[in-house]
């Protein structure tokens, strides 16, 4: 009994083993689809970078878009570019290799940047959403408050804040451990999915997510939904029709984006699912939106909508740079 004892053990040890690689669920488990997949995320990762891409050159080689508002739109930007480069590359490069590995090491550098860029997303949505109220309801003051310094200290901090908590969150998945089930049900390395597939006990990594992740994700929503509460009842009060639409104009395309992009994230994080493979399928579903959707739409709405953005955008491309 103690030799079978002591033969279970290691062998309980052995299976616990850290695992060298990991297996990504993918987009499909249809092999028809890999195809039209490849094709189609090829095409929005291309228009999304150069389309974020002309947006911080546009800011950045005209003057008259030198303002706050503008300065956190190209902080955006480049944080889009970054955030869906962390992960539709490896897709696409997955799809195209017919290969679903990825290392152990590039799993958690995977997880880093992409908690990293996502949380600067969601950091500067609400950061832009005080912008906006700054801008709108106390207009005399809003030079003073929305300086240049303000501005590199906000962002600033946002990057220092969305470190740390990326950090905390990676180092957590460290320290677990991962058995022969190592299939990840997603197609890039998140935090619910590394969980699932741990054969270690998860509970700290669970609070941590719900306290930390809570944290980062609803104080910034309800941030931006008393803003725009306060925003709007400005508005409200402005007497001149025109006034009024152009201010809802401004204001409409960024809470088009915060609508899309939380409400997706708080399906993704704050709203557990089961481990079954319909449930894994709507999971992807939901995180291509967050991760691959929003950063597409982000240059068509911010863009589209605002004439100085269009006009800065034309004179880009023509080759004329104030």
């Amino acid at each position: 009994k103690t030799l079978m004892r002591l033969t279970c053990g290691l062998m309980e040890r052995e299976n616990q083993t850290s695992v060298l690689e990991f297996l990504l669920w993918g987009l499909s488990e249809r092999p028809e689809q890999q195809h039209i997949l490849f094709i189609l995320f090829l095409w929005m990762y291309v228009v999304t970078v150069v389309g974020n891409l002309l947006i911080v050159l546009a800011i950045g080689t005209h003057t008259h878009l030198h303002t706050p508002m503008y300065f956190f739109l190209a902080s955006l930007s480049c944080a889009d570019i970054l955030f869906t480069s962390t992960t539709v590359p490896k897709a696409l490069v997955n799809i195209q290799t017919q290969s679903r590995s990825i290392s152990y090491a590039g799993c958690l550098v995977q997880l880093y940047f992409f908690l990293t860029f996502g949380d600067m997303d969601i950091f500067l949505l609400a950061t832009m959403a005080y912008d906006r109220y700054v801008a709108i309801c106390h207009p005399l003051h809003y030079t003073m408050i929305m300086s240049l310094r303000h501005c590199l200290l906000m962002v600033t901090a946002c990057w220092t804040l969305t470190s740390l908590v990326a950090m905390t969150h990676t180092f957590l998945i460290f320290r677990l451990s991962f058995c022969s089930r190592n299939t990840i049900p997603d197609f890039f390395c998140d935090l619910g999915p590394l969980m699932k597939v741990s054969c270690s006990d998860t509970l700290v990594n669970e609070r941590v997510l719900l306290f930390l992740g809570g944290a980062v994700i609803l104080i910034p929503f309800m941030l931006i939904l008393i803003s725009y509460t306060l925003i709007i009842s400005a508005i409200l009060r402005v007497p001149s029709a025109q006034g009024r639409h152009k201010a809802f104009s401004t204001c409409g395309s960024h809470l088009a984006v915060v609508a899309l992009f939380f409400g997706t994230v708080i399906r993704a994080y704050l709203c557990p699912s089961s481990s079954s493979s319909n449930s894994v399928e709507e999971d992807t579903a939901a995180a291509v939106m967050y991760t691959v959707v929003t950063p597409l739409l982000n240059p068509f709405i911010y863009s589209l909508r605002n004439k100085d953005m269009k006009y800065a955008l034309v004179r880009l491309l023509r080759g004329k740079v104030s």
